[in-house]
């Protein structure tokens, strides 16, 4: 996808790009050209900065928590200071709490989930959107999840959030798409990334997951970049709103 599509002279922000999915799409993003400014409380994100100046490209790392509106506002000024532009943003931070029954869930892990997964979206959103209306326009892409779409098993705060970044996306695209901004959002389904090693490890879980989904396997970051590539890219122009499924099949059931 990096060389389907062409980047060179923009800069993109992300935050959560230290591992993962955040990680693999900030590489894709520097390939494709682009200059990208990671947000992240993560040290790892250094790391990501590292190879990607090693491949050539072009990046920086500022320490930003999503779930300050503060610094969602310094981040993209960062990025607008640092490289003279930011002509999209990919909402990538997220948590992933402990499964457990709802009627057991305490408060301070509702709250993480909420505060991280779906108030983190909310504030680096209305820091981009204000720059965005600025420059009359831009893309914006949040990580959801299938868990924005359908409901697994102890996972509630998760969940909850996640469908609501689904319906913010819906919201933002509404208000803004005629002002030259389109937001829009992916759904993942099992990625394998540090989040989600520990059930990458448990057979018991991959036994019952694989046996759900008709790709037979979890996807790796890599897979779920190209998507957020396009959806950033001049090729997407008319895809606004639009929540896309990356599972492997897993809700085609």
């Amino acid at each position: 996808m990096a060389g389907m599509i062409d980047f060179s002279g923009k800069a993109v922000l992300i935050t959560g790009g230290a591992t993962g999915i955040g990680r693999a799409t900030a590489r894709a993003f520097a390939t494709a050209g682009a200059a990208v400014m990671i947000g992240d409380v993560d040290a790892r994100a250094g790391e990501t900065v590292a190879l990607i100046e090693q491949e050539g490209g072009k990046a920086s790392w500022f320490e930003a928590n999503v779930v300050d509106p503060a610094a969602m506002v310094a981040l993209v000024a960062e990025c607008v200071g640092k490289y003279g532009r930011m002509d999209a943003a990919f909402n990538n931070a997220g948590v992933l709490p402990p499964q457990r029954p709802l009627h057991e869930i305490p408060l301070d892990e509702f709250n993480l989930a909420i505060d991280v997964d779906l108030k983190g979206v909310f504030f680096a959103m209305q820091a981009e959107l204000r720059h965005f209306l600025k420059v009359g326009g831009g893309a914006i892409v949040n990580t959801a999840s299938v868990g924005g779409l359908i409901a697994d098993p102890g996972m509630s705060p998760y969940i909850a959030a996640k469908h609501a970044v689904v319906g913010l996306t819906k919201a933002a695209a509404v208000d803004y798409g005629r002002l030259g901004i389109r937001v829009n959002a992916i759904a993942p389904g099992f990625v394998v990334t540090p989040m989600t090693q520990h059930w990458a490890d448990s057979k018991e879980f991959t036994d019952m997951f694989f046996a759900g989904n008709v790709s037979g396997r979890a996807s790796q970051p890599e897979e779920i970049a190209g998507t957020v590539l396009h959806l950033c890219s001049d090729a997407a122009s008319y895809i606004n709103g639009a929540t896309i499924t990356i599972d492997g099949g897993q809700t085609a059931h």
